[in-house]
């Protein structure tokens, strides 16, 4: 009896693990446990078409989450998809989160396939993986619920490549530049038909991400530099920021990155905030005032019946022009506008730096703006790049750049000999010399001296208050023959959220 009771155990056993076995294939993605598993998972339900199984997978997905899969789908009249996965990453010290790069093939209207880059991203909620999901993972330029289609449209003949001649990747974040430069040269007929891949967000303006089944025979060289170009993707991974790179000595773009959307890193403006005041500077070294020269720069001010402070109560007391620069104060530099400059002399420091003028033709891009102070009080608020001054990532990088080589150039975003029209000629700028080492006392003692920035770098920092929102961080500098603008929009604090980002990107080009 007892060894028949032992016989029924062991086939009780067998049929449980028999059964337990059997669920565990028909059900493999019910609970994976590792993120290779989950990925692996996540793109199978993928090819399938199961938007079910896909949300499972996904950490609190978005109510929509289906719909902005149908979204795309329907509006670009999907008829395949291929995912090809990369390796799993997961850097030391972030045993939570992993990601996995994967290229993604769609067969569009049965006419043309349309192939581009994004990212899993992957993290440990609640003892189990799960996809962090966002609407980027759908594409990279995307940032919520996107309105898709696809239009016939002529598509100009050419092949854009980078300085090198290496050919620019369609689909890309530089794909709306590419676009616009097509459109800007105009020298070349548009002969040939293509298929127009276009998104639109609400509250921004339509992108055009790519144009397909053209077939390009001119090839024009760019002056993007592929290697400048990838440490600026890798640095910007924030979708509401942007990053701008050009060469002081020619006024070449070198890279852009932009997560704002809309090209914006080019025609978007903003106020520069404290940016600005190495415009300021260059007006007062102009005037006479050295770099050591004696100011003040008290916690608070009132000029012209405009009180400024300075953030936190910074107050140094009596210090140098160079010291005021680099700890920022508002009110060393809106009390001497007010006092020493005036309007024309500040006006006429800002137009060197290319504020209120044309850049280049055959570049899409909105000028910087500074509309005359109308008082003492606007002109405080405009030391201090605030009130109406108004300047892009691109303007502000131009600002750097211009300090850097002693001439603020016009930029250019193609090789010479392309763009019709008159350019603008360099012109030089007021106490660069001088600027240059004071730019590089925000790095060494200033607001900029825990930003990580390797040694070399001479920069400036800029926390821009915006009305009823957060304030946009920016950073401008340049280290050897490279010049640059962060700016991250509503990203708070200059020295504490784009610094770093200037960090990265310098370092990646090391």
């Amino acid at each position: 009896m007892r060894s028949r009771g032992v016989l029924v155990l062991a086939v009780l056993l067998l049929i449980v693990l028999a059964v337990g076995g059997a669920a565990a294939v028909t059900y493999p993605w019910r609970d994976p446990g590792t993120p290779e598993q989950v990925s692996r998972d996540y793109f199978a339900a993928w090819r399938g078409g199961s938007l079910d199984r896909m949300a499972e997978l996904v950490a609190d997905p978005p109510a929509d989450f289906a719909a902005q899969h149908r979204a795309l789908s329907r509006g670009l009249q999907v008829h395949t998809v291929a995912l090809v996965p990369g390796p799993l990453v997961q850097n030391a010290g972030e045993r939570n989160r992993a990601r996995r790069e994967f290229k993604v093939t769609r067969r569009l209207a049965g006419q043309v396939t349309w192939s581009y880059r994004s990212t899993l991203v992957l993290r440990l909620v609640e003892r189990r993986w799960r996809v962090l999901w966002s609407p980027a993972t759908l594409h990279p330029s995307v940032t919520g619920f996107a309105v898709w289609s696809l239009a016939e449209t002529r598509a100009a003949p050419a092949t854009f490549t980078d300085g090198r001649g290496r050919v620019l990747p369609d689909g890309g974040p530089l794909q709306p530049y590419i676009a616009a430069m097509a459109e800007d040269l105009g020298d070349f007929e548009a002969d040939t038909s293509g298929w127009a891949v276009e998104v639109t967000e609400a509250g921004r303006a339509p992108q055009r991400l790519a144009v397909l089944g053209a077939d390009p025979s001119e090839r024009i060289r760019t002056t993007l530099d592929g290697r400048i170009q990838a440490a600026a993707e890798k640095a910007i991974t924030d979708r509401s920021a942007a990053l701008v790179a050009v060469r002081p000595s020619t006024g070449q773009v070198l890279a852009v990155a932009d997560g704002l959307g809309g090209m914006n890193a080019f025609l978007g403006t903003y106020p520069p905030g404290s940016t600005f005041k190495v415009v300021t500077a260059a007006a007062l070294l102009a005037d006479g005032l050295p770099a050591g020269g004696g100011v003040r720069c008290p916690a608070s001010v009132v000029t012209a019946q405009r009180t400024i402070r300075n953030p936190e109560g910074l107050a140094l007391g009596s210090a140098s022009l160079r010291d005021a620069l680099a700890a920022s104060c508002n009110t060393t530099f809106a009390q001497l506008a007010v006092e020493r400059l005036g309007a024309g002399k500040l006006a006429g420091a800002a137009a060197s730096f290319g504020f209120g003028g044309p850049l280049s033709p055959g570049i899409s891009a909105t000028p910087a703006s500074f509309p005359r102070p109308g008082g003492g009080a606007e002109l405080a608020e405009a030391a201090i790049g605030q009130g109406r001054v108004q300047a892009s990532p691109l303007s502000m990088a131009l600002v750097a750049a211009a300090v850097a080589d002693g001439r603020w150039r016009p930029p250019r975003l193609v090789a010479a000999g392309r763009i019709s029209g008159e350019r603008q000629r360099a012109r030089p700028v007021p106490g660069a010399s001088a600027l240059r080492e004071m730019m590089r006392a925000v790095v060494t003692g200033g607001t900029a001296e825990r930003a990580g920035l390797p040694p070399g770098t001479a920069g400036k920092t800029g926390t821009a208050e915006v009305d009823g929102r957060r304030s946009h961080a920016w950073f401008i500098g340049f280290r050897g023959d490279v010049a640059f603008a962060v700016f991250v929009e509503g990203g708070g604090s200059g020295g504490e959220v784009a610094a770093p980002l200037a960090a990265r990107f310098l370092k990646a080009l090391r």
